[in-house]
């Protein structure tokens, strides 16, 4: 087969930096690609290491292999010469390879090439998004996309049946009885406050789980392993792993085995209140339709606090003045790392009408075109 004919209509490229978040964008995107679009995808990543926590099919001793209908390329030091596909996305500015770069330059046309930024909430997105930045001395143009809520931006990840599979799965106990046992684990009894808790480590967490131990109500939580949190082994008193249990009072932490993305969407349909952490979970918590608390990605001179507050305004503009001072007090506790008990127990005194909140802001969301829509539309743009 010639290098021609073999040339994929996209490559994209992920250098994994928050060892999940990153590449479960990119995945998500080039499956979601590959599958309704029903182009060649061809993927570059990193670290093999991490993406095969969400992808177990994935084998990282092989620098070529197919999944799910992606070529999956590992990209290391030794990066072979190839030939550009006709669109080419670099994922979070990861930088391509120079000799990459100057391969595209040689092609006639060039490839169309993007840089998909980080999703954020602030103003100034929209007047960067799908601007041009040409390149210093090669006849290229690279342009930024930037994900965002608004019709300005370059909108959100979303797949075409993603809310019809939510809806089943919801309504049908015998889908959620198998999920279930899929994961080792009896159903919670009838009653129980059921959380997920995927976090960076964080002294809030010790914080909730007193006050989840002496909760009312019983509390399951959900933990995501081997992401690994200290105060949950210092509660057990030992070495835990994926399938353990571990009870205290009105608590019972249930480890689960990291799954891949869509068992992970079912996670988040079931739960009462989401933790999440990054861009990808936090997407796809907002997709779920339920109450969320987000730990956003920390960067130097708290810039993130800026975008979870970007986020805040927009998230709760329709809400009443008390809940929006309770979620911005307790989002901003979270992310301080210090949550007191009062304020765990107004948050859950409040969790029916977030999630009537959550319910409207999904189906506002999804009134407005997908990021892959608009990102293809873009891309016609420029051929």
């Amino acid at each position: 087969m010639s290098a021609t004919a073999a040339r994929p209509d996209w490559d994209v490229f992920c250098r994994v930096i928050d060892n999940l978040g990153d590449i479960g964008v990119s995945w998500r995107l080039a499956r979601q690609l590959a599958a309704e679009y029903a182009v060649r995808v061809r993927l570059w990543v990193d670290d093999l290491d991490s993406f095969r926590l969400l992808c177990p099919q994935l084998d990282p001793t092989l620098p070529i292999q197919q999944l799910q209908g992606v070529e999956v390329r590992r990209w290391d030091g030794h990066f072979l010469p190839v030939t550009p596909a006709r669109s080419v996305l670099e994922a979070f500015a990861c930088r391509i390879p120079d000799a990459f770069v100057e391969q595209m330059a040689q092609l006639t046309p060039p490839p169309v090439w993007i840089n998909l930024d980080y999703l954020s909430a602030e103003g100034w997105v929209a007047r960067f998004h799908a601007q041009p930045s040409p390149h210093p001395y090669l006849p290229l143009v690279k342009y930024f996309f930037f994900p965002g809520f608004t019709a300005d931006t370059g909108g959100l990840l979303r797949e075409q049946d993603l809310r019809a599979r939510r809806g089943e799965f919801i309504t049908r106990a015998d889908l959620q009885c198998d999920w279930w046992r899929q994961l080792g684990f009896a159903l919670p009894l009838p009653g129980t406050l059921l959380i997920s808790l995927f976090a960076y480590d964080t002294p809030a967490i010790s914080d909730l789980l007193q006050a989840w131990e002496v909760s009312e109500r019983p509390v399951c939580c959900l933990v995501p392993w081997p992401c690994r949190l200290p105060a949950i082994e210092a509660r057990a008193g030992r070495p835990l792993r994926a399938g353990d249990i571990v009870r205290c009072g009105a608590l019972e932490i249930r480890l689960l085995p990291f799954v891949e993305q869509s068992l992970y969407d079912r996670i988040l349909w079931l739960c009462d209140l989401n933790f999440v952490r990054g861009e990808d979970s936090f997407l796809r918590a907002q997709w779920a339709a339920r109450p969320l608390v987000w730990q956003i990605y920390p960067q130097a001179n708290g810039a993130h606090l800026v975008k979870l507050d970007a986020f805040l305004r927009l998230y709760c503009a329709a809400l009443p003045q008390t809940t929006v001072a309770l979620l911005r007090q307790f989002w901003q506790a979270w992310n301080a790392g210090a949550v007191e008990r009062a304020l765990w127990t107004r948050l859950a005194a409040g969790l029916p009408g977030l999630h009537e909140h959550a319910m409207r802001w999904d189906e506002e969301l999804a009134l407005q075109d997908d990021l892959l829509s608009r990102l293809l539309r873009f891309r016609s743009s420029k051929l």
